[in-house]
C-alpha cells in the first residue's frame, strides 16, 4: 500500500517512551497513553523512564510502576509492577477505515483498516512491512508475531506498533458487522471489536496538510510523480501547480471493490486491471475522462485513477466528485484549475 507516515496517537500527558532491557542485549520501546500498563516478556527487567519536559507538570507520580518523578526526570533501575501482555483495542474508534482515505467507520473487502489500542504488539516501537516479509507476491499475515483476524479470516498486516496496527481486509470477508481481533507473539488476543463491512467503501487519498484556506484538496499528482495539483507555493518545499484542461492527473484510493482480472487481497498488483463497478468522475460538474481505473502496479490494495481534466472555469476550488456504482464517494474534495 502507498501509505502516509503512520504514528501511534498519544494523549497530552503520555510518557514519551519506556525502554525495557532483558538479557543485557534485547531492547523494546513502548509508546504509552496516560495510565497504561506496560507489557513485558519477562518479569525481571530494567526500565528507563524518559519524559518530555512538559509531561507530568504538577504531579508527583506519572506512568506505570511505583516511581515518583519530577518534570523531565530520567530514572533507571529495577522496577516492580503488574505485567500485562494482553492487547486491547480502544472502545472509541478502535478500528477505522484507512485514515488518509476518509477514516470511515465502515470498511470493505480488500480495503485497509487502522486499529488503535494498547499492547497491540510486543518488543517493537513500530515498523512497516518490508520485502523480506513477503512470500513472493504474497503479503504477510503477521509482523513481529502480531496478527489480525476479521470475521475469523486472516488479514494482511502492513504496520505494527504497541498503539496502532494497519491491516488489509481479506477478500472473502462477509458484509455486515464483523469481529476484529489482534493477537501477539505471546499468545494473547484482544477482545473482539465489531466493524461494519460494506461491499465497497471507496475513499481517495488526502491529508490534513492539503487543507489550505479552508479548502480540502485531494492528493493528486501529475505524471512526473513529483508535482502535486495545488496552488503554486501553497506548501513550502512541495512542488505544485494548478491543473489545466487536457492534463492527466493521478489519484489514489482504497475500497473501490473488485477488479478484472481479479487480484485478491494480500497480492502485489503486477499488471494493469480494470475496475469492475462503473465509475464516473466530474470536475466542477463537468464529466472527466478516466484513462485508467484499477490497481496501482507494484502495490497491495491501492487503486489508481488517471483522470483527464475537462474544460472548466479557472478556480482554486473546483469540486471533484467520484461516483461509484451510482453512489458518490463520501468526501468533499477540491482541485485548483487554471484555464
Amino acid at each position: 500500500m502507498k501509505a502516509d507516515s503512520v504514528q501511534a496517537q498519544r494523549t497530552p500527558f503520555a510518557p514519551d517512551s519506556v525502554r525495557t532491557t532483558w538479557g543485557g542485549s534485547e531492547t523494546a520501546i513502548f509508546n504509552l497513553s496516560d495510565g497504561s500498563t506496560v507489557s513485558f516478556l519477562l518479569p525481571n527487567y530494567t526500565v528507563a523512564y524518559s519524559f518530555p519536559a512538559t509531561t507530568c507538570t504538577g504531579v508527583t507520580t506519572c506512568g506505570p510502576g511505583p516511581v515518583g518523578l519530577t518534570a523531565g526526570a530520567t530514572i533507571s533501575g529495577p522496577v516492580t509492577g503488574t505485567v500485562s501482555t494482553t492487547p486491547q483495542i480502544r472502545a472509541n474508534l478502535g478500528v477505522i477505515n484507512a485514515g488518509a482515505y476518509g477514516a470511515f467507520t465502515s470498511t470493505a473487502p480488500s480495503s485497509w483498516i487502522e486499529i488503535f489500542g494498547t499492547s497491540l504488539t510486543v518488543g517493537t516501537s513500530g515498523r512497516l512491512w518490508a520485502g523480506v516479509d513477503f512470500n513472493g507476491d504474497n503479503a504477510p499475515t503477521a509482523l513481529d508475531g502480531t496478527s489480525v483476524t476479521i470475521g475469523g479470516q486472516a488479514a494482511f498486516v502492513e504496520y505494527v506498533s504497541p498503539g496502532q496496527v494497519n491491516a488489509q481486509v481479506p477478500s472473502g470477508i462477509g458484509t455486515g458487522f464483523q469481529p476484529v481481533v489482534v493477537s501477539t507473539v505471546v499468545g494473547a488476543s484482544s477482545l473482539p471489536y465489531s466493524i461494519n463491512v460494506n461491499p465497497m467503501q471507496p475513499g481517495l487519498l488526502t491529508t490534513p496538510a492539503f487543507r489550505i484556506s479552508g479548502i480540502q484538496y485531494v492528493a493528486a499528482l501529475f505524471p512526473d510523480n513529483v508535482t502535486f495539483v495545488l496552488p503554486p507555493g501553497a506548501i513550502a518545499g512541495v512542488a505544485s501547480r494548478r491543473a489545466r484542461p487536457g492534463d492527466t492527473i493521478i489519484l489514489y484510493g482504497v475500497g473501490f471493490g473488485p477488479v478484472t482480472p481479479n487480484v485478491a487481497a494480500g497480492q502485489i498488483a503486477r499488471q494493469t486491471v480494470d475496475l469492475s463497478s462503473p465509475l464516473q468522475v466530474t470536475l466542477g460538474g463537468v464529466p472527466a475522462a478516466v484513462a485508467y481505473k484499477g490497481l496501482a502496479p507494484s502495490y497491495v490494495g491501492l487503486y489508481q485513477f488517471n483522470v483527464v481534466v475537462p474544460n472548466v472555469a479557472s478556480s482554486d476550488s473546483v469540486r471533484l466528485v467520484f461516483t461509484l456504482a451510482g453512489q458518490d464517494v463520501s468526501q468533499t474534495l477540491f482541485l485548483p484549475v487554471q484555464n
